[in-house]
């Protein structure tokens, strides 16, 4: 039985949540081709006053407005398919909703009227919005909402568990709902920080209540959510590596102790990271960067066992289908299929910003790239692939399960995980080279008559033509998936007799195979939020020891 069949409410929510995801991505993937062709003199459409507004729409729309929705929605399917029960509160499902949508219509609304003149409203404050640059309030009031109504989305799958755990008391946590709920928990604790920035200082700063704000404060507020919010990103993508990829190789999970672990170690290590982001800021004392790079060096681990993990799941699958060799099985995966080509595809690209990531992460190394387009190319093999890639791959395979209807147009669905690869190949590695000279990023005018960028590998020029093509592949990319999505919302016909198998297989070694202790989610959050006091307890007594909006900032309108 289809899922939409088993829990037609939660095929519902999950539905208009990716939806809502599918329809940020369009015009934020829009917005991408704009900006690519802008930066390499390709094509000009916009003046280069209205790239600042592009580019802060491209980052909101894409990193937190697609992936939240998008994540909201995999996790409503998981969680509920996991345990077997459906969410308990019609109410509290509809009120989360409400609230994410007010908030992103809020917040889309106010980047996009300054696009216009007659508007008396902007945000051209980048994707990372602290002072001194200054937006609407109702940017910002949209920006709290989409994140306390995603809060409002985890307490929905607490409850769940709550009702399901009143009924098997002794039971292991089921593995999908435990990756949904070490994940929430996670971005319960880092999210906390930028709900601070925002309701605390941002909003009565300004609304004019208070004329000047700490700008490091506000900084350190946003970066202690900042790089937490990668892993955000990353955890839906792992639940899927690991729970359905498996299962589209042909085979099964190699371990689901090594997938508890692993979620684990993310909660207890994502969120004291965030001044790895802040190496250059003289206010932070270098102690504590230090701390950071440890600590973000430590997040290596997991993704290492989870590289391991999904790697061998693979190779199970390859090889009861009939493979054999030390490699040649890789040959013989479905990648005809575009639910497991694009979520494959999706892995080996996050394998790459992971080494990339290594670059960023160093406390020395770092200043050679820092504020560079190197930064966008890492971050877009992470988010803009690890997890986009896989979010519209697995769409090939839950939209079915949760409409009731088959894919539409799947000839075009099985090209364009390969056309996003290539498109993303082509465009991530000319950043990264722009990066290493010197090339900067954030700005529509990256040719300055004074200065000559000297490339480590090829030519400037020909970086340029790279980002163009590669941009511009990832709009045709991204225009193909939703053509699908939306042919199979419109066209595709209800069939009681669908095809697409929803049913996950046990893995090769079981939860019954581990300590019962990695289901104690309240200990490991415990833990998590003393190593968060450890890093950022006495940096922040320092910030605030001379007064909580001292020293202060004017603000300065974007």
């Amino acid at each position: 039985m289809a899922f939409v069949d088993r829990f037609p409410e939660a095929a519902r929510t999950a539905r208009i949540c990716l939806w809502i995801a599918f329809a940020s991505f369009g015009v934020g993937a829009l917005f991408g081709l704009i900006q690519a062709l802008h930066r390499t003199n390709t094509l000009r459409i916009i003046p280069s006053a209205d790239y600042y507004t592009i580019l802060t729409g491209h980052g909101v729309l894409l990193g937190l407005v697609l992936t939240t929705f998008g994540i909201v929605g995999l996790f409503h399917w998981a969680n509920t398919r996991s345990l077997g029960v459906p969410p308990t509160s019609k109410r509290l499902t509809q009120g989360w909703l409400w609230t994410m949508t007010i908030g992103t219509v809020l917040a889309a609304a106010t980047i996009v009227a300054g696009l216009f003149d007659a508007i008396p409203a902007s945000a051209d404050v980048l994707y990372t919005f602290y002072a001194p640059l200054e937006a609407h309030p109702l940017f910002y009031i949209g920006a709290a909402l989409l994140i306390i109504g995603s809060w409002g989305a985890g307490l929905d799958w607490f409850l769940q568990y709550r009702e399901w755990r009143e009924s098997n008391p002794d039971a292991r946590i089921p593995l999908q709902s435990f990756m949904v709920m070490a994940t929430m928990l996670m971005w319960y604790l880092c999210s906390l920080g930028v709900a601070i920035e925002v309701v605390v200082f941002l909003i009565p700063w300004s609304l004019g209540l208070i004329s000047q704000v700490d700008p490091l404060l506000t900084r350190t507020l946003f970066w202690y959510f900042g790089h937490p919010v990668v892993y955000f990103w990353l955890l839906p993508a792992y639940l899927v590596w690991y729970t359905v990829l498996p299962k589209l190789a042909g085979g099964r999970l190699f371990s689901d102790p090594l997938a508890r672990v692993t979620f684990v170690l993310f909660l207890l290590l994502s969120t004291p990271v965030g001044f790895h982001h802040q190496y250059t800021d003289p206010g932070i004392a270098s102690g504590y960067k230090l701390v950071a790079m440890t600590n973000t060096f430590f997040l290596l681990l997991p993704s290492l066992l989870t590289l391991f993990t999904v790697v061998a799941s693979m190779e199970h699958g390859a090889r009861q289908s009939g493979a054999s060799g030390r490699l040649a099985w890789l040959k013989d995966l479905p990648w005809e299929r575009p639910e497991f080509s694009g979520v494959a595809l999706a892995g080996i690209m996050f394998a790459a910003g992971g080494f990339s990531g290594m670059i960023n992460a160093g406390m020395n190394i770092n200043y050679l790239i820092h504020n560079t387009i190197w930064v966008p190319g890492h971050f877009h093999l992470t988010v803009g692939t690890a997890y986009a890639l896989t979010l519209m791959a697995i769409s090939y395979w839950l939209i079915p399960q949760l409409t009731g209807k088959r894919l539409q147009f799947r000839g075009l669905a099985s090209i364009q995980p390969f056309v996003w690869f290539v498109g993303m190949v082509l465009m991530s590695n000319a950043m990264h080279r722009g990066g290493l000279a010197g090339i900067p990023r954030r700005t529509a005018e990256p040719q300055y008559d004074q200065v000559s960028f000297d490339a480590v590998v090829g030519t400037v020029g020909e970086m340029r033509v790279q980002i163009a093509i590669g941009g511009t592949l990832l709009f045709i990319a991204a225009m193909m998936f939703l053509v699908v999505m939306f042919g199979t919302w419109a066209f595709g016909k209800p069939n009681s007799r669908l095809r697409v198998n929803g049913s996950i297989p046990e893995p090769l070694s079981g939860a019954e195979e581990s300590p019962r202790v990695l289901d104690n989610l309240k200990l490991w959050t415990a833990i998590a939020v003393a190593l968060v006091l450890l890093a950022y307890g006495v940096p922040l007594y320092d910030m605030l020891a001379d007064g909580i909006l001292s020293p202060g900032s004017l603000p300065i309108p974007a």
